[in-house]
């Protein structure tokens, strides 16, 4: 079997993987380059025939790992696209808003060339809305820990990735001529013991491990930290009578900031402060989370036994529409939660424009930052940033925590490995950044003598 790496390798986006059984090929997740500087990957021909595949495997919803899949059904995929039950739900509500920025995004570019006088022919999108409905009309559902026939004598089995709703580790396993081969995809490996969602269900057997490494040079802050200077950021910015802005993927990271909000204030360690999801994905993405309780840990499904909103508290408020978005620019003293979770595009852009050059207010990343996006810039100390073609000097307090990321950390990483019974022929990292995948390449190879490999965008191996 042949295996290409399309995407996520040096980087942390565009997920993307292609394998070659002869008579069968597969496609293991079909994701959107996010950072600037891998963005016109985008429009690069496929290294693979579209029409050729037979079907996709999904590991999850986030949009880099499923961003490009009306581009690849445009291009001729004519096959099933396989998830789980609650990750199909996302996918059509990602993939949808997804065509919406591309479609935006061209007439901006239109709008702009005739603007400044220059003869262009009109800016086409990457794809279209019917692009992203003739993707989501291939899906088909799967349960967690089901066997499917993907190709001749290939299954697949998904199991529980603990990273978002409907995540999965993924196992290809092959019986030819004799020989049964399995290669495990991680996908994105999720954190134990956090809110909401079960743990990870590492698989124990494997020839090859493709491994994410996000976080493979680092640990993370101990949730607890994590949890007390969210506590502190509020008080002290609510106090000052600033505003808490915090950039966040609809999906996921929102609905955990929701629970933890809802625990403080229950206990009293934060008064009760008006909260504001300025998301109309992160409304919907909380409604599907709410209709899929097969992922839900023990804790989570006792508050819903108890009819309780394991995400719900007073006084939140879901703007869904553009004038309740425009009207908390006249509230003081609230919290904002607003997509994206990198600055990249969104309502929080409209809300750093506003609230960045306040000394009283806050803002709180709580997800990671990638390469050249708005929020790394800040992060690392940008005096001035670009929003909608004006400098707005970065006043705010600028404060960021790792504790709520729903990627495992270096430790993490390891002990999912760990769950193997013997040692894979190969380990292939990717879906980090150079130095994080180098250094737990490292960390691998000291810890257990395993042969692994940092695989560069588009490298070609047999396994």
């Amino acid at each position: 079997m042949d295996l290409t790496f399309c995407g996520a390798a040096g980087n942390v986006t565009g997920s993307c993987y292609h394998l070659d059984y002869g008579d069968a090929r597969l496609v293991v997740d079909c994701g959107l380059f996010q950072e600037r500087a891998h963005a016109n990957r985008n429009w690069d021909p496929w290294p693979f025939d579209p029409a050729a595949v037979q079907t996709v495997l999904l590991t999850h919803a986030h949009i880099d790992h499923i961003g490009r899949l009306p581009l690849l059904v445009r291009s001729g995929f004519a096959g099933r696209i396989l998830c789980t039950r609650a990750s199909a739900d996302l996918v059509q509500l990602l993939l949808l808003d997804s065509a919406h920025i591309q479609e935006e995004d061209a007439r901006f570019k239109t709008k702009r060339h005739r603007r400044e006088g220059r003869d262009l022919p009109p800016s086409e999108p990457l794809y279209t809305t019917a692009d992203a409905w003739a993707a989501i009309d291939r899906l088909e559902r799967v349960e967690y820990h089901q066997q499917v026939r993907v190709a001749p004598g290939v299954t697949a089995v998904w199991n529980d990735a603990g990273h978002m709703l409907g995540s999965a580790h993924l196992a290809l396993t092959s019986e030819r001529d004799g020989q049964t081969r399995r290669i495990v995809f991680s996908g994105d490996v999720g954190v134990c013991d956090r809110v909401i969602l079960r743990d990870p269900e590492p698989f124990t057997q494997a020839a090859v491990v493709v491994c994410e490494s996000t976080y493979g040079d680092r640990e993370h802050q101990n949730v607890e930290f994590a949890i007390e200077t969210l506590k502190e950021v509020v008080n002290s910015t609510i106090d000052r009578g600033g505003n808490v802005v915090i950039p966040s993927f609809a999906v996921g990271r929102t609905q955990t900031l929701l629970y933890y909000l809802r625990k403080l204030m229950e206990r009293g360690d934060i008064q009760p402060v008006t909260t504001f999801v300025d998301s109309p994905m992160a409304v919907e993405a909380t409604q599907i989370l709410r209709r899929h309780r097969e992922c839900f840990d023990d804790e989570a499904q006792a508050l819903v036994d108890a009819g309780r909103d394991p995400v719900g508290f007073e006084p939140l408020h879901f703007a869904a529409s553009t004038e309740a978005s425009k009207a908390i620019n006249r509230v003081r003293g609230c919290i904002i939660i607003a997509a994206s979770g990198m600055c990249t595009n969104g309502r929080i852009k409209h809300h750093l424009y506003h609230n960045l050059e306040r000394t009283d207010s806050a803002v709180l990343f709580v997800g990671y930052q990638a390469s050249h996006t708005l929020g790394r810039q800040i992060i690392e100390g940008a005096e001035d940033v670009r929003i909608f073609n004006e400098r707005r000097r970065v006043r705010a307090r600028i404060v960021q925590i790792e504790g709520l990321s729903g990627h495992a950390d270096r430790p993490g990483l390891l002990a999912w490995l760990g769950a193997l019974q013997a040692a894979p022929e190969q380990v292939y990292l990717t879906h980090g950044e150079p130095d994080a995948a180098a250094s737990f390449a490292e960390t691998i190879r000291t810890a257990k003598g395993w042969n692994v490999a940092v695989p560069a965008y588009g490298d070609r191996v047999t396994v």
